[in-house]
């Protein structure tokens, strides 16, 4: 590992070895981690616009030699339409209740995250593995700094969905989306995404960041039917402009 000095900050930066690849069956994948203990707005804002993605105190990005397929993608804000049926998915949801606050744990996190997760691993095929209270804070609940929050989904006065965003610069990133699967009728994926939307419009934020859209991948292909979009063409460092079409 090595250490980068930063002024404010201080980066370790590693790479994992190559392991088979959690998205596309039978590829391999390699990915660049940098850890920053107390990461500014201004840092965060910028590791975001060039593909980086935040768990936690760590920031990731894929680092394979031979493959290209995750690509990050962010939805324009401004030019984004409220559809008929985004506002019937909107109408669907006028009883649910929302909550928005810095990220904790709870049992009740805890509960509905396993809940979700088993529902996938029999819906999708995902590999399951539990979560600790310290291993869900480590994810979701630190270096959150002033801009992480959570935003609760509330409906027949229990947690439904959990929402992981954080409130850049230029845009929200999407950090992670879980929900209770006996709600799944009323599409809460695409509603936690509309209201990101509403929210960024409030704040005059501009973009959407999504993360990865991997075509080959049923877990993430979906995004490219939020549009307008555009992908990170290039893979800049922190002083490279990031080229976004």
């Amino acid at each position: 590992m090595r250490k980068v000095p930063l002024v404010d900050t201080d980066i370790i930066e590693f790479s994992t070895l190559q392991s088979p690849c959690v998205y596309i069956k039978g590829k391999q994948m390699k990915m660049a981690y940098k850890y920053i203990k107390e990461c500014s707005l201004s840092l965060s804002s910028k590791l975001i616009q060039r593909g980086w993605r935040r768990f936690g105190h760590y920031y990731s990005a894929p680092e394979c030699s031979d493959c290209d397929a995750c690509q990050s993608m962010r939805i324009s804000v401004d030019d984004f339409i409220f559809s008929k049926s985004v506002r019937r998915v909107i109408k669907k949801n006028s009883a649910t209740r929302i909550l928005v606050r810095k990220p904790t744990v709870s049992q009740d996190h805890l509960n509905l995250y396993e809940k979700y997760h088993r529902y996938m691993e029999e819906k999708k095929g995902w590999e399951y593995y539990p979560l600790t209270a310290e291993s869900y804070a480590d994810l979701y609940g630190k270096g959150h700094s002033s801009y992480g929050y959570e935003i609760l989904y509330i409906r027949d006065e229990k947690l439904i969905g959990v929402d992981l965003v954080d409130f850049l610069e230029d845009g929200i990133s999407a950090i992670y989306f879980y929900y209770d699967p006996d709600y799944a009728h009323l599409s809460l994926g695409k509603f936690s995404l509309y209201k990101q939307i509403e929210m960024a419009r409030e704040r005059e934020l501009s973009w959407i960041y999504l993360g990865y859209y991997v075509k080959e991948c049923d877990s993430l292909n979906y995004k490219a039917d939020f549009k307008p979009n555009q992908m990170l063409r290039n893979n800049p460092t922190l002083e490279e402009e990031p080229l976004w079409r």
